[in-house]
């Protein structure tokens, strides 16, 4: 009875996203024929913060976040960072725009633009697609524009892991965001994310429950070496996801 609820729940979730982001890219694609940068990024993350109340009003997903305030505030200008999250879902990649008080700039692999609607309006972004085939121009754009974006204190978002990864499990965590950050002289922010509890990788259905958000402290990067550095990432993040979902690691 259960598993049956919670799948007439995401079906409804499903159908929530498909009716509301149609008109909602529309209206994107519309405006940034005139607007572009912080205006039309907002307004993107203006549905997913429809999508977020779905999932919470529909399938009962709900979330709590620590260590917001290790983050740069207002009063700090527009100083950027490079966030390095535990990736275990979609949950996370619509969530964490409508957590962050700055504009977000995602690396990601170029074939989300042609989902139709959702990756049209994305295309309009200042984000980061890549080609993953084509490793060396694809660190050269990462390079080239993640120092653009953050020099206009725009913040940077990896998923070390590189794809998303099954409750209670470990990716390889790969040098990538590392590199940038040291490039750009840009701290790194670990952050644990157990949205996998509620919403498994490669899935839409939800089940009800918490998800919890970790935010590390910014790693400075001043003279260190990506592959060491990225270890110090995912042993914080690691031992943080033990820490938030321990019946997942039990075994």
């Amino acid at each position: 009875m259960a598993s049956a609820l919670a799948a007439l729940r995401s079906l409804l979730f499903v159908t929530w996203m498909a009716v509301t982001v149609v008109p909602w890219a529309i209206a994107v694609l519309a405006a940034s024929i005139v607007v572009r940068g912080d205006r039309l990024y907002w307004m993107c993350v203006g549905w997913l913060r429809v999508a977020m109340w779905g999932s919470r009003a529909i399938c009962g997903v709900r979330h709590r976040v620590q260590g917001m305030e290790h983050l740069p505030t207002a009063a700090q200008g527009r100083e950027a960072v490079l966030l390095a999250p535990k990736h275990q879902s979609t949950w996370e990649t619509f969530a964490l725009p409508t957590l962050m008080p700055h504009p977000l700039a995602y690396v990601f692999k170029r074939e989300l633009l042609w989902i139709p609607f959702f990756g049209w309006a994305m295309g309009r972004l200042d984000m980061v697609h890549i080609d993953r085939s084509k490793r060396t121009e694809a660190w050269n754009r990462v390079a080239q524009q993640g120092r653009e974006l953050m020099a206009r204190g725009i913040w940077v978002i990896m998923f070390p892991e590189g794809t998303r990864t099954p409750r209670g499990s470990q990716g390889t965590y790969k040098s990538g965001a590392a590199r940038l950050a040291i490039v750009t002289g840009t701290p790194i922010v670990p952050i644990a994310v157990t949205s996998a509890r509620c919403w498994p990788r490669k899935s839409f259905l939800l089940r009800p429950g918490v998800v919890d958000v970790s935010i590390g402290r910014p790693i400075p990067v001043a003279g260190r070496e990506p592959d060491e550095l990225m270890r110090e990432v995912e042993q914080w993040v690691e031992a943080e996801m033990r820490r938030l979902d321990p019946e997942a690691y039990a075994g």
